[in-house]
């Protein structure tokens, strides 16, 4: 069973920067597509951005010129390097395949404010 460890959440003053990284373990990671997630209090988890096996990105609107999804499958490694942060961002964040969804980590929190 694959296993995800998310990190790199902190509190942050809006306008600054966090880069965070999510660790795979137990599976092939490289064949993957995969997810960073967000969830913030008393929302639904939102998929905020998405790279596949072979580094095509996406990136949601609402992050879309701030966030930059990047892999780097020598390491099982995903990141989300988020730039001008701003109090909206303020959530757990969370990876994942995009489907066939592996069990949920504990996710990292990130709080934007001033």
């Amino acid at each position: 069973q694959v296993q995800l460890v998310e990190s790199g959440g902190g509190l942050v003053q809006p306008g600054g920067s966090l880069r965070l990284s999510c660790a795979a373990s137990g599976g092939i990671f490289r064949l993957y597509d995969m997810g960073w997630y967000r969830q913030a209090p008393g929302k639904q988890r939102e998929l905020v951005a998405t790279i596949t096996n072979t580094g095509n990105a996406y990136t949601a609107d609402s992050v879309k010129g701030r966030f930059t999804i990047s892999r780097v499958n020598a390491k099982n490694t995903m990141y989300l390097q988020m730039n001008n942060l701003k109090p909206e961002d303020t959530a757990v964040y969370y990876c994942n395949r995009l489907s066939f969804q592996f069990n949920w980590g504990q996710g990292t929190q990130v709080t934007v404010s001033s």
